[in-house]
Formats: structure tokens, C-alpha cells, sequence
């Protein structure tokens, strides 16, 4: 038997730096679904290699895949979903774009971990799952709780439901550009670096999405735009009036 789940790719309608964690930067963001672009995860049978196996198009190697990790980490917990992936296939039907900013192996990693534990009678609340899932990525634990809309601060563990009307989004993703999120905080770090004070973290996270977008410019509203058009110019060619851009890049979005 096949089962499958939806796995939807997120954009970030803010995204502010509040501070420094380590080797990590906190944020203050707000994370919407994007419900008409998602990956479909599904079980399937017939395994023929007897071993872990992962279909689909991916740009990295299986033992880097965030499904991957949330295997490991899940089998730490439940140890006889060794023996079901040996025959049974994970195969993921990829829409979402990789390093685009839209959270799509994070939530691949989430919506894994939530078939699972339904597949599995396991009864894991989400605040458990969300534990598990923040061991794999920061924003795993979002696509957990697989609220519309929320309020997303620290290091991205701390996930508050925002209610409001559900958002109609529209998604450009350049094809040639491929974001390193990992350069863009270096040059946020290096040339760009601000912190967001605690009274205009609470504004925004009172204001409605669109509330949001219509008070803030594309610079104003995510912290990572600057330092990645550093790093890569000519998104700006593709910076159009009334467009924003999501976590590292390199997606544009608008609500229409």
C-alpha cells in the first residue's frame, strides 16, 4: 500500500536579525505556506535493494538529503522503521526549487517525519516532532506544526500560530541563480550586519502579512536581500515593483 503527503514550500514575508546564538543569528520572521507549490512524499513498495532508498531529483547526495536525517534521526525513536525502508521506497515528486529560499528540504525533512509518525501509530505530539525536526534544520520545525501562517523567532525552533486570512502567493524562482546561504550571511555579517530592537520586532509580528508588505520595501523587509545581491548581482534584474524576496534567496514573491 502507498500512502503519501503534500509538502508545501514557504516564503518568508519578513525576515529580520534580532541577535547572535553561537554560531548561529536569531531571527524574527513570518513564515506563510505557499499551498499551490509543493513536493508530493510518498511509501512505496518494492524495494529492491534492500537498503534505505531515496527516489527523486535531488542536488545533493542521499546521505546529505534532510529526509535522509530525518530517517536517522527518527529511528533513534523508533527502530523498526530500519526494517519497513528496506522494502518500502521513500520517492518524492520535486516542485519545489532547491536553494531558492522556500524552505523546500525543510519541509521534505517535516512532512516526512509527519507520515511517519501517523504511518507508524507513533502519537508523537508536534512539540516532539518540532524537537526532532530542529536537530535536522532550523526551519523544520514550522513545517511540523503545518500551520498557514506563523510567527517564527530564535534560531527558528520557536513556532507561534499567526491567524489570519490564508495568503494567495505567486512564486518566481530565477533558474540560474542558485543561492549559498552560507555566503550571504558571511557578507551580512561582514558588511551589513544590524539587529532589529525588540519594540519593532513586536510591530511587525502584530501586523497582518499584508499589513506587512504594504508598509515595507523589498530592502526594508528581509535583511538578507542586500548582502545577496552582493553576492549575486543580477537578481536584481528580477527585483520588480511590488515583488519580495524569500530567506537567502533567490525567490521573488508577490500576494495577489
Amino acid at each position: 500500500m502507498q500512502v503519501s503527503i503534500k509538502s508545501y514550500a514557504k516564503v518568508n514575508i519578513f525576515l529580520k536579525i534580532a541577535g547572535k546564538r553561537e554560531n548561529y543569528h536569531e531571527i524574527v520572521s513570518r513564515f506563510v505556506r505557499v499551498k499551490n507549490l509543493y513536493d508530493t512524499i510518498s511509501f512505496t513498495p518494492d524495494n529492491e535493494t534492500n537498503e534505505f532508498n531515496l527516489i527523486g531529483d535531488f542536488g545533493c547526495k542521499t546521505e546529505d538529503n534532510s529526509i535522509y536525517k530525518a530517517f536517522l534521526e527518527l529511528r533513534k525513536y523508533c527502530p523498526k522503521i530500519d526494517a519497513f525502508f528496506r522494502i518500502y521506497n521513500i520517492k518524492v515528486e520535486k516542485n519545489i526549487p532547491e536553494f531558492a529560499g522556500l524552505g523546500g528540504g525543510s519541509s521534505n525533512a517535516a512532512a516526512f517525519l509527519v507520515l511517519a509518525n501517523k504511518y507508524f501509530n507513533l502519537y508523537y505530539k508536534k512539540d516532539k516532532l518540532a524537537k526532532i525536526g530542529a536537530r535536522i534544520g532550523a526551519d523544520v520545525p514550522f513545517f511540523i506544526y503545518e500551520y498557514d501562517s506563523a510567527n517564527v523567532t530564535g534560531i527558528g525552533e520557536v513556532v507561534e500560530e499567526f491567524k489570519e486570512e490564508p495568503l494567495n502567493i505567486e512564486v518566481f524562482t530565477p533558474k540560474e541563480i542558485k543561492c549559498h546561504t552560507g555566503k550571504i550571511f558571511t557578507n551580512f555579517r561582514n558588511e551589513f550586519y544590524k539587529e532589529i530592537s525588540a519594540k519593532q520586532a513586536k510591530e511587525l509580528l502584530d501586523l497582518k502579512s499584508t499589513d506587512i508588505l504594504n508598509k515595507l520595501s523589498i530592502e526594508e523587509a528581509n535583511d538578507l536581500y542586500l548582502p545577496a545581491l552582493k553576492e549575486y548581482p543580477t537578481l536584481k534584474e528580477y527585483a520588480k515593483q511590488g515583488w519580495f524576496f524569500s530567506g537567502s534567496g533567490s525567490s521573488f514573491f508577490k500576494v495577489l
